[in-house]
């Protein structure tokens, strides 16, 4: 990681987990009509905490932090996937994205101004 870390810290990785649970959210979502789809979810903050603190990469991170997600309600053709839930999720992740990135692109002018000597 090395200068990539010690310039973005924990929101590179943030932003990473984030962008990934957003496609796990929209692949739950679009399988919401499929039988036996089994909707699946990360838990954010034992993510980042692996791959921040014991070093794991991103994506082992993911893997170790992901589970599925049980339902409230269950249905006839075994699909776990309940859309309200799913949308809510998609959308606050989404913010959360996008807050992330902010300071992200914030660090980065910083480091661009201080790359031109302003």
């Amino acid at each position: 990681m090395g200068i990539t870390n010690d310039l973005f810290g924990v929101d590179g990785a943030a932003l990473a987990i984030r962008s990934q649970r957003l496609a796990l959210l929209a692949s739950n979502i679009a399988n919401a009509a499929t039988p036996n789809y089994k909707a699946r979810d990360v838990d954010f903050t034992k993510a980042l905490d692996a791959a921040t603190t014991k070093g794991k990469s991103v994506s082992d991170a993911m893997n170790d932090a992901m589970g599925y997600r049980v339902p409230i309600e269950s249905s006839l053709d075994g699909n776990t996937v309940e859309l309200n839930t799913e949308q809510t999720a998609f959308a606050e992740n989404a913010m959360h994205y996008r807050t992330t990135l902010s300071f992200l692109q914030g660090r980065v002018q910083t480091v661009m101004q201080a790359l031109k000597g302003e």
